[in-house]
């Protein structure tokens, strides 16, 4: 039977930073954790070293052995046939059946019932009898149906390859499976294919992802790597069972909490201070002595000043009891605090365009200050639309006319001027004299180190703020919340519908289009 995945007291250090400390995740057969927190808060090294990929520093990790991992940038074998990793898939399958039938043969033998009836309780879980046929539909509901099983890994698009490694997965049945922002490439029936597989397996699922539909449908718990005076949970622990639009709610009420109970002791420490400087002024004041009664005063002053002194001491008592259980000052979400501005704003008009194959538009007319959502499935040309708005690309047929003074494209890979230049030195030669800390993007820790080692969502941070120094007055975004932490989105999502430039979007989102109030066109494969 599936075996639960279990990490101990995760800790894992960069340079004298601690990304995870501590970190204790149990997750059950049947059970689907979703991880959620800002970008860099080590969700995809979690799921590294609970694949077994890197280790961690601390902790331990205890894994069914039948464990699959389907990383941000799939892992796949470039120099692989799409043939090879579907086979190298079933392999395991067909290898069961195969041991099965053998087994039948001799169970009389000692030992072969029960191998036999260990064996077969796998191969019923995993439905191999049914694996080839699951492949099929698997590549074909991906959108790979249509690519020949003899090409190479290496000459697919980043989106092919993720989508086969998901198939792939999908294919195996396996007992627990890790994933790493799965929904990126995929359109709106790929997305419920996955869901619907995820929530049909028998084993454990504890998947990344800034996909905020997908959280809601498929994931049975929530895990925040964010630290919490009070925990997710509202008593200190990491877990939220339930949905992540119940979890949003739940997370909106502890941060008020957590605020609240914050000033609530500040104003405790700020009288237990105020009592600690008691002086006998303060105690007994404006009443000087009298000649006739110095003696009383001389006595009652002594009583006075005792009385100082134990209001003191018992005040600096109070105030290292109060220390000892401070409440931390709530962190700022880090956002995005400047909006893409311009005084002035494109426009575009596209008539009867094709594109090789890859495209085809009867018409799209832009204004100034518009603000346009494409739409459609994988291979519809959505892309490709913004390359031509872009000027990256020109159309085989057609009239592409595109006035902006600035043009500022975000694409699906983050393409940064320098890896090894700092997120600092580069929004600086955009943005001369201007600091990047105050667009609340990145946090100040990770302004000075170098691009290339920042967290790929870090990378989609820095890209964005690129985009904002170069002020556009037409801006294109592609898939523009893919690697986002969940509260950016938010944010970006406000500053788009309010911005002046005009906005060209194109993304799967379905949380982001069931909230658009701008205009929207939806695209459909060539011929």
């Amino acid at each position: 039977m599936p075996t639960p995945l279990q990490l101990t007291d995760i800790t894992k250090t960069y340079a004298d930073r601690h990304v995870l400390d501590g970190v204790d995740l149990t997750i059950a057969p049947g059970t689907r954790l979703g991880l959620v927190g800002e970008n860099g808060a080590g969700k995809s090294t979690l799921l590294r070293i609970a694949a077994g990929i890197d280790p961690g520093h601390g902790g331990s990790v205890s894994a069914p052995v039948d464990l699959a991992y389907v990383a941000q940038y799939t892992g796949i074998d470039l120099d692989s046939t799409v043939a090879q990793v579907m086979h190298d898939a079933l392999e395991p399958l067909h290898a069961a059946v195969t041991r099965l039938q053998a087994l039948a043969a001799r169970i009389d033998e000692p030992g072969a019932a029960t191998a036999y009836d260990e064996l077969l309780t796998w191969a019923q879980l995993h439905e191999v009898w049914d694996a080839d046929r699951r492949a099929e539909i698997a590549a074909t509901r991906l959108g790979l149906g249509e690519i020949a099983g003899a090409r190479p890994a290496g000459s697919l698009s980043g989106g092919q390859r993720s989508r086969l490694a998901l198939a792939a997965m999908l294919t195996r049945q396996p007992e627990c499976v890790v994933l790493d922002e799965p929904t990126n490439h995929l359109d709106d029936a790929a997305l419920d294919f996955l869901e619907d597989e995820l929530r049909a397996l028998h084993g454990s699922v504890l998947v990344a992802s800034h996909d905020r539909v997908f959280l809601d449908r498929v994931c049975t718990a929530i895990v925040d790597l964010d630290p919490s005076h009070f925990g997710t949970d509202g008593d200190g622990g990491r877990r939220f069972t339930g949905d992540y639009t119940a979890y949003l709610q739940h997370k909106h009420e502890a941060r008020h909490r957590w605020e609240e109970a914050f000033v609530a002791q500040q104003d405790e420490l700020q009288q237990l201070r105020a009592t600690a400087g008691t002086t006998t002024s303060d105690v007994a004041h404006n009443r000087p002595p009298r000649d006739n009664d110095r003696f009383i005063y001389g006595f009652k002053g002594s009583r006075v000043q005792a009385t100082a002194t134990r209001r003191v001491r018992n005040a600096e008592q109070r105030i290292a009891a109060v220390e000892r259980r401070r409440i931390p000052k709530p962190p700022v979400p880090l956002q995005l605090s400047a909006q893409f501005g311009s005084r002035n704003a494109g426009s575009a008009a596209l008539h009867d365009v094709y594109v090789n194959g890859r495209m085809q538009l009867q018409r799209l007319v832009v204004d100034s200050g518009d603000k346009v959502l494409v739409t459609g499935p994988n291979g519809a040309g959505k892309s490709t639309l913004l390359s031509l708005l872009a000027g990256q690309l020109r159309a085989d047929r057609g009239s592409v006319v595109v006035q902006a003074r600035s043009i500022g494209l975000l694409t699906q890979e983050v393409d940064l001027p320098s890896r090894s230049r700092s997120a600092h030195e580069l929004y600086g030669d955009l943005a001369p004299g201007a600091p990047l800390h105050d667009l609340g993007l990145l946090h100040p820790r990770d302004l000075h180190r170098p691009a290339g080692e920042l967290s790929i969502g870090q990378q989609r941070r820095l890209a964005l703020a690129l985009l904002v120094a170069q002020q556009p007055d037409l801006l294109l975004l592609d898939e523009p919340t893919n690697h986002l932490s969940l509260s950016l989105v938010d944010e970006l999502e406000s500053a788009l519908t309010t911005t002046p430039v005009t906005v060209v979007i194109a993304s799967h989102d379905r949380w982001l289009r069931q909230r658009w109030t701008g205009s929207e066109i939806t695209l459909t494969p060539c011929d």
